[in-house]
């Protein structure tokens, strides 16, 4: 059984995200979508727990998607659970250019290798900070996110 790992701070996941693990989840027997809080982002928008809950409701048509939450490296995980493969989304070549260090210095220290699935260009320009953004000012997201999310940032920013 092939299981991956797809992490990130998923702060709020997006319509990008669930392409990337809708693909994952075609591909491999299971998927473990582990998100974490990313000190590097600065103030997470939703909390931890918000996250999570969104997670499960936004993958909860996938059978083969499991949600966890994580405070260490990557890699650390992985072996936890004994998972052989990590599994990035690439939206543009910059993308590409990070997540190769990222890939080449978790297989050094781990040897847990990383798989890259570019995103359909209808999702290539998708992230979660620019989400933020466009929520923080009142503009409409609600065709980048699941239901669940859109949902969210209305309570939270009174956006559609």
């Amino acid at each position: 059984m092939t299981i991956v790992l797809y992490p990130g701070s998923f702060d709020p996941v997006h319509n990008g995200h669930v392409e990337i693990v809708e693909t994952a989840s075609r591909l491999f027997d299971s998927v473990v979508v582990a998100a974490m809080r990313n000190p590097q982002k600065g103030e997470p928008l939703f909390d931890l727990e918000d996250r999570r809950e969104m997670l499960v409701e936004a993958f909860d048509h996938l059978d083969n998607v499991e949600v966890t939450m994580f405070a260490s490296l990557v890699v650390d995980l992985a072996r936890e659970r004994g998972i052989h493969f990590i599994v990035k989304g690439l939206r543009a070549v910059s993308d590409f250019e990070s997540e190769l260090q990222m890939a080449q210095m978790n297989h050094k220290i781990s040897g847990v290798d990383t798989l890259f699935i570019p995103s359909a260009s209808e999702h290539s320009f998708l992230a979660s900070k620019l989400i933020r953004e466009i929520a923080r000012f009142g503009g409409d997201v609600s065709d980048m996110v699941p239901d669940c999310v859109a949902r969210r940032l209305k309570e939270k920013y009174g956006c559609e």
